[in-house]
């Protein structure tokens, strides 16, 4: 159950859609844990703060990794939630990461396809350099937009929308997510979470066609304070 109100991690809310800024411990939608999802927790939230009677629509557009952050999108009618799943499918809604890791990525900016096969028991993608039977191809770009003492951060731009897609390309080249224990990363960071957060996303509202733009501050941590300092509302891979 979640501790503390929904209210403060709602980035933007009108009639048609909410995005969410997701902690790392949430769960978008139920699984085997039984822990309550977010899809149940905003429907709890707008049946109480619309003082809607019955059950409440609320579709799930895209989900993030349980460790990973950021803005999720909810769709609040089946119009909606129809209309942003086929800008999902034909790439018309542009999601951009942060990454931290420890080593330096191999380029300063770099477009990564590989080959993605799914082990569902171990709930883990392997990374295949060629296709190979069952894989997915898998394509994204990242670009170093900022570096500390001893981490590199990097802005990623998905391409296509693989099961553990980031986790797993930037451990293929070296690169795993700091505190990602899953995909090689030597130390897990304190609570489980990792450095992956989902910074910003950006698409044509599905009902009044204007442009939305949502930026989502990362969670509390020494790391992303740091990196949030930066001026980098406007870096993105392209």
């Amino acid at each position: 159950m979640r501790k503390n109100s929904i209210d403060q991690d709602i980035l933007y809310e009108d009639n048609h859609l909410i995005i969410l800024n997701k902690r790392p411990s949430d769960i978008v939608q139920g699984d085997k844990t039984g822990d309550e999802p977010l899809s149940e927790v905003l429907k709890s939230y707008i049946k109480i703060k619309y003082g809607k009677p019955g059950a409440v629509f609320l579709g799930v557009v895209h989900r993030l990794d349980r460790p990973v952050s950021g803005a999720v999108v909810f769709a609040r009618t089946s119009k909606s939630l129809t209309r942003l799943n086929n800008m999902l499918r034909d790439g018309e809604m542009h999601k951009t990461y942060w990454a931290v890791v420890k080593n330096k990525p191999p380029e300063t900016e770099e477009r990564l396809v590989h080959y993605l096969t799914r082990d569902e028991e171990k709930n883990k993608s392997f990374v295949h350099l060629k296709e190979v039977p069952g894989s997915q191809r898998s394509e994204l770009v990242y670009r170093l937009i900022g570096s500390s003492d001893q981490y590199y951060l990097l802005g990623v731009n998905l391409l296509t929308g693989r099961h553990h897609q980031i986790r797993a390309q930037l451990a293929a080249i070296g690169c795993p997510v700091k505190g990602d224990l899953k995909y090689g990363y030597p130390r897990s960071n304190p609570g489980g979470f990792i450095h992956l957060h989902a910074r910003r996303i950006e698409f044509i509202h599905p009902v009044q066609k204007t442009p939305v733009d949502i930026i989502a501050p990362p969670p509390a941590d020494n790391l992303w304070d740091f990196f949030s300092e930066l001026d980098l509302t406007k870096e993105r891979p392209v």
